[in-house]
């Protein structure tokens, strides 16, 4: 939002809660006793002829369509969605109800994060990897200029090996293939395959990169991903 926020769009949010003030964006917030939900927020939206609309998060099909109708009449809509991974939410949004032709319309794109431990930066220690945590991280042989660590404990991270976090991401790209598999209805697995032939990092991976650079532990990560294996 900060980095689309200027005089000559107008930008609106509905939220729960409003956690940043943003100079120059009107922000609402969620208030159920007085029945503003993000739909109805939304619908109001919609008449004060906005840009940019930020939805906190859609949790059902009312707050869906809406947003959706948004995005296909000109405006570009952000959102949230709890899912596992970039690739489960365009499979999130047609469980709660919405026409698979018209999320596979309405999206350009999805970002997905997880926050991970940062490994010690006062106790953390080398680490070699053993050949199956190798193959794991996708790799036949040790890398260069790798920095494996492990978690080891020490006062300053209360014995837990660990203090501070970081994010790993994934920028899935709805290209036309995606698009097509969208209105089949095709399943998560097959929506991250393509994307992945496209090009796309998957949270994993970025992971990886994090690994190798000594920020956090190959442990941390596994338990972070263990379900995009």
């Amino acid at each position: 939002l900060v980095k689309l926020n200027s005089p000559e769009r107008n930008i609106l949010t509905v939220e729960d809660p409003i956690e940043y003030q943003i100079n120059g964006i009107s922000q609402v917030q969620v208030n159920t006793k007085i029945e503003l939900t993000f739909a109805r927020a939304l619908r109001a939206f919609l008449r004060q002829n906005p840009d940019v609309i930020m939805v906190g998060e859609i949790r059902d099909k009312e707050t869906a369509e809406i947003a959706i109708n948004a995005s296909l009449t000109g405006h570009l809509v952000l959102s949230t969605l709890h899912t596992n991974d970039s690739s489960s939410s365009a499979t999130r949004l047609i469980d709660m109800g919405v026409e698979p032709f018209l999320v596979a319309s309405s999206i350009i794109g999805v970002v997905a994060q997880r926050l991970i431990r940062k490994a010690c930066a006062k106790c953390k220690q080398p680490y070699t990897p053993s050949e199956f945590e190798l193959h794991e991280l996708g790799f036949e042989k040790f890398p260069e200029d790798a920095q494996f660590v492990k978690a080891v404990g020490c006062s300053t991270c209360s014995q837990s090996g660990y203090s501070g976090r970081t994010v790993i991401h994934e920028l899935l790209i709805v290209d036309d293939k995606v698009r097509s598999l969208i209105v089949r209805n095709s399943d998560a697995g097959t929506v991250k395959k393509a994307a992945i032939e496209a090009g796309m990092t998957t949270l994993r991976e970025d992971g990886v990169i994090k690994v190798v650079k000594g920020i956090t532990t190959i442990d941390e990560l596994m338990r972070a991903t263990h379900a995009e294996v």
